[in-house]
């Protein structure tokens, strides 16, 4: 496939047609429905060592991203759930303390690239809010070293 570089910005990065060459693909990502019990969670983030998991919803729609701090202080600060109980809690019933942005399949590399600044990996819908994938921090850096794009400071 071949991508289509056409204008150059102000900060030396250039518009694709298209950020899909940097995606991870859905049926490659771990993800979460957002109806699993909090303690499944914990055992698939502890068993695959993420710091932090997409969630989705039952129609497939990204839900939000759930934390290791999220799970840590919801388990501190909710006098009904401990580590023994968790399973009877979904992650529904967990507050995240920090949003995580997603962007559209039509998103710019610019906005990629300025999520990523701050998030470890950006979550991407579809045109209707379906999750497809992530973008993940490390794609960006390793597209950014391989084609000489480094903004300057």
């Amino acid at each position: 496939m071949v991508y289509n570089d056409t204008e150059t910005t102000d900060k030396g990065v250039k518009h694709l047609d298209s950020i899909l060459f940097l995606l991870v693909p859905k049926k490659d990502v771990v993800f979460l429905p957002l109806k699993c019990s909090v303690k499944f969670a914990l055992e698939i983030m502890e068993n695959n060592g993420y710091s932090a998991i997409p969630i989705i919803n039952e129609k497939g729609k990204y839900s939000g991203t759930l934390t290791e701090g999220d799970l840590l202080w919801e388990i501190k600060n909710n006098p009904d759930m401990n580590f023994d109980n968790c399973s009877r809690f979904t992650l529904r019933d967990v507050k995240r303390q920090r949003k995580v942005e997603s962007a559209g399949i039509n998103e710019s590399l610019e906005v990629i690239i300025e999520l990523s600044k701050s998030q470890n990996f950006v979550p991407i819908t579809d045109d209707d809010g379906v999750f497809i994938g992530i973008i993940t921090r490390q794609e960006v850096i390793d597209y950014l070293l391989k084609t000489d794009k480094l903004i300057s400071a």
